[in-house]
């Protein structure tokens, strides 16, 4: 048996370091934040037919080095990008339409995003993380215990640190898909440390005499192949759709990191949580009744 609890120093030093680095680069160089957030030029270009976008987008980078491109309906090509102004817009278009023989009315529209939208963005994700939490902790803890909650919303705000942490060591561009893919990082991993807290529940039941790390690791060995087996079947087809479908790759890149990492946490973060909590209860109550 595997003593998982035992090496929670380990577990916590790995994460801590990972997170550290990510806030110090968050508070010096600050995330790369895309065009959703900062603003900039949003032009949709109709080529009539399908047509190749790696080679759509080395005209693209000729004159936005920082656009986000991605396909729309197979026939359209959407370019955001905050270096993109009237002139550079044209002379992209020509380009296109002349490599393609397109006509005039093949440029579909040309807006401008302005940074309050961005604004509104990030406080509606803040807000929606904040909402998912806090009902989560509420679910969780009517269904298990108060512990137990708190424990499953700290791995929680662990997958979202390591994931923005990953985004900012690599200095990687966040835009709106980074927000739908962190919601969905919250959704996978709190459903896999549940997994892992019902077999918790049962064995305390099934373990009275038994201390709580020794009931957290009886119940991380007997779901262990679980959880490992479900994060690795989902990171391997979520790994091939970033390789295969690029149009989807500001999604499925933050979920390929989120879901190793909430793989990670259920195990190695949110049941010693719960194991730390769970002594400091008994603790007091013996101070209590001392």
């Amino acid at each position: 048996m595997f003593k998982i609890i035992e090496k929670t120093k380990i577990w916590f030093s790995i994460s801590l370091a990972i997170i550290l680095v990510g806030v110090v680069l968050m508070a010096t160089r600050g995330l790369n934040f895309g065009i959703d957030f900062k603003g900039g030029t949003k032009v949709v270009v109709d080529f009539g037919d399908s047509f190749d976008k790696v080679e759509a987008d080395e005209i693209v980078k000729e004159y936005a080095p920082d656009a986000v491109t991605k396909t729309i309906e197979t026939t359209q090509y959407e370019i955001k990008s905050k270096d993109l102004d009237e002139t550079k817009t044209a002379e992209l278009f020509n380009a296109l339409k002349e490599k393609y023989s397109l006509e005039d009315s093949a440029l579909v529209s040309q807006s401008q995003i302005g940074p309050s939208v961005g604004k509104e963005l990030t406080r509606n994700a803040l807000l929606s993380v904040a909402v998912a939490c806090v009902a989560m902790l509420i679910y969780i803890a009517i269904r298990f215990e108060f512990n137990f909650g708190l424990a499953a919303i700290i791995a929680l705000l662990h997958d979202g640190l390591i994931t923005l942490s990953v985004y900012a060591i690599f200095n990687i561009p966040v835009n709106s898909s980074f927000i739908a893919a962190m919601l969905t990082i919250l959704g996978y991993s709190i459903n896999d440390t549940i997994v892992i807290f019902d077999r918790i529940r049962e064995n305390r039941h099934s373990m009275r005499r038994s201390t709580p790390t020794e009931i957290a690791n009886a119940s991380i060995n007997k779901t262990l192949a679980r959880s490992i087996n479900t994060s690795l079947t989902t990171l391997i087809i979520i790994g091939a759709v970033n390789i295969f479908v690029p149009t989807v790759r500001e999604f499925s890149f933050p979920l390929l990191i989120g879901i190793a990492g909430g793989a990670y946490s259920s195990i190695f973060i949110a049941s010693p949580v719960w194991v730390l909590l769970q002594n400091r209860k008994v603790k007091n109550k013996k101070v209590k009744t001392a």
